[in-house]
Parts: structure tokens; sequence; C-alpha cells
């Protein structure tokens, strides 16, 4: 498999490294110094692109991938407000586009997880939940893309909350997110319910970015050949 990585900074380094240890090659590289290269022509030497930016260029990357032709893996978040015009070009193009706000495969077994205790919780009213991530200070978009789709699975599953938050809720409904920005932790997300008598508490610890690079380059083989959109989900079958 030839991969074009859009994106080579820490993230774009090890996904790099994973895939040439799986065998695969690397056929275009682009970051901020040549974003001119990111062409139909360039591209058309790949068969697949792996997407790991910024929100602010993620959306025209996706569409250059769909112009081209060729499949776009992406773990940018921050964008998702245009995630329905995403969705329609990479449609009308017959493209395929596989997002996830985290590729690693610990992290979706505690998204399957956390959808499970909030369905469990939903008949438990007196508990109360919050969230907590931390992330290195580099990262550009608080609260962590991770942290959102925690959410929105707590608000879908459990009923209680209508919309998160990451100021001091004004009601009962809003779930309050804690983002923290330090040193260089990876990610760590937790999720608790907290009761006069007790608490639960669930968390994902990365130690490294190891495991998010393993699952971008899996979700590049699964997305070779395929059209649609596509979620760790579907590749993961839970």
């Amino acid at each position: 498999m030839k991969i074009a990585l859009i994106g080579y900074g820490k993230m774009g380094k090890e996904i790099e490294q994973i895939a040439l240890s799986r065998g695969h090659s690397i056929a275009l590289t682009i970051d901020i110094h040549n974003p001119e290269a990111l062409t139909a022509e360039n591209l058309s030497h790949a068969d697949v692109a792996i997407e790991f930016t910024s929100p602010g260029t993620a959306v025209n990357n996706y569409i250059h991938c769909f112009n081209a032709g060729i499949p776009v893996v992406s773990g940018t978040t921050g964008w998702l407000e245009q995630k329905s015009l995403v969705e329609r070009i990479c449609r009308e193009k017959n493209g395929c586009f596989f997002y996830s706000s985290n590729y690693s495969l610990g992290v979706n077994i505690f998204f399957e997880l956390n959808r499970h205790l909030a369905r469990i919780m939903k008949g438990f009213p007196q508990y109360d939940v919050t969230m907590t991530e931390i992330h290195h200070i580099q990262k550009l978009d608080a609260p962590s893309g991770t942290a959102i789709s925690l959410a929105q699975d707590i608000i879908s599953e459990q009923g209680a909350k209508e919309k998160w938050t990451i100021e001091e809720p004004e009601s009962n409904n809003e779930l309050k997110i804690t983002p923290i920005r330090e040193g260089t932790v990876p990610g760590i997300h937790t999720v608790k319910y907290n009761s006069e008598v007790d608490f639960i508490e669930i968390t994902h610890s990365a130690y490294n970015r190891k495991g998010l690079a393993l699952g971008a380059v899996m979700a590049a083989e699964f997305s070779v050949g395929r059209t649609g959109i596509f979620s760790m989900n579907d590749m993961l079958k839970f």
C-alpha cells in the first residue's frame, strides 16, 4: 500500500514508522513547508491518504483527496461543524472518508465501555456525570475530539444531559468537560459518575502515540478499495 502522509509532525512520523514496519511505503509527504504539493497528480501515486493536520486546513485537504479519487483517513479534530459538507462532497465524488477522533484501539474499546456504562447509569439518576481530559500543551483544540465523542455518546445513551460545556454548567442538563493542558501528556480521559455516597470512574491513559498511529494505518488498510463513510466501529465491528 502506498500512502500519502498529509501532516508530517510528531503524529505523521509515528504513522510513517508503523506503516513501513507493516510493509507499506510512503508515496507523498505534505507538511507546512510544501502545501502546494497536495495536487491530484501527486496524490495519484498513492493508494490512500492519512491526514493529521489542523482544523483550519483539514477540510480542504479532504476535498483535494476526494477530487483525486483516493480514500482519506483523518484524525484531525476541531472541524466537525463542517462534517455535513465533507460527507456530502465525499458522496458526490463517490469517495471514501474514514474519520475518528481517536484511532487508538484502546480508546475505541473505552468508547464502547463508556456507551455501555452510560446505558446502565440511565437507571440511576442520583449519579451526576462529569469528564476530564488532559493533553500536552501543544494540542490546539479544547476539549479534545475524543472528549467530545465520549460526551456525545453519554448524551445519547444516558439521556440526563442535553449538551456538553467547558464552562460551569448553568443547569443539570449540561455535561461539564474539564480540559487540562500540561507537559507532554499524550492523552488521559476520565468519565466520573458521582453521588452522595460513592463514585464510579473509568479512565483511559495513553503512554505514547504509537497506538494512534497503528489504528490509523489499520484504517488505511481497511479503506483501500472502498467507497463510503466509515469509522472505527465499522472496522472493529463492536
